[in-house]
């Protein structure tokens, strides 16, 4: 059932603005991020531009919950980054990876959320020229349902609720609990050659 929500629709450089810089910066206890590809994407912090790795360890020392969903691995880069910083590898930016993750939000404080096209890199959330972003579209909202939805998806995600039954376990670099016991299915009849499929008239 169609319903309306206050939401602000933003492109480009906004959305680097708008999310990174007005919202995530600013997290007091939580910030959930799904993305399908995570980079070293920079950052504008107290004058200067550094890997958004400075922002996380900024954040997580004043004590905001970090959890970054992704579907692949990490760019070298960030990977590298991320092992310098003690505090993050000790749980201060939690990550768990699903090869299904293909939805890209931002939630923060559990009050404001971002859904929209762009991953965690560069070219999309990003510090990066115009001229070398990607076309991005997003939207931006306070509206409870939306972000209670978003809140459950990437909840079991980040729990396992869905790993049991998943069919990309077998390429899947860390599924969370055991698979769960196949069903066996009744064998299917195909159709004899030369057969009508068709259903029969009823009398």
């Amino acid at each position: 059932m169609l319903r309306p929500i206050q939401a602000e629709l933003v492109t480009g450089e906004a959305l680097y603005r708008s999310v990174i810089l007005d919202k995530l910066a600013h997290a007091r206890e939580s910030a959930w991020i799904a993305t399908a590809n995570v980079k070293a994407m920079f950052v504008e912090q107290d004058g200067r531009f550094d890997s958004v790795l400075g922002l996380f360890r900024t954040l997580a020392a004043r004590g905001v919950e970090l959890r970054l969903l992704h579907a692949e691995l990490p760019s070298r880069p960030f990977r590298r980054a991320f092992d310098k910083l003690p505090s993050l590898v000790r749980g201060g930016l939690q990550l768990k990876v699903c090869p299904r993750v293909h939805f890209k939000c931002v939630v923060v404080d559990g009050a404001w959320a971002y859904l929209g096209s762009a991953n965690l890199t560069g070219a999309g959330l990003g510090a990066k020229h115009a001229d070398a972003r990607n076309f991005e579209v997003g939207l931006l909202t306070e509206d409870f349902d939306v972000i209670d939805r978003l809140r459950a998806l990437f909840s079991a995600v980040w729990s396992g609720a869905e790993c049991g039954t998943c069919r990309l376990r077998s390429v899947c670099p860390d599924p969370i609990g055991e698979a769960a016991p196949r069903r066996r299915r009744a064998p299917v009849r195909a159709p004899r050659l030369g057969r009508a499929r068709r259903l029969s008239r009823a009398r």
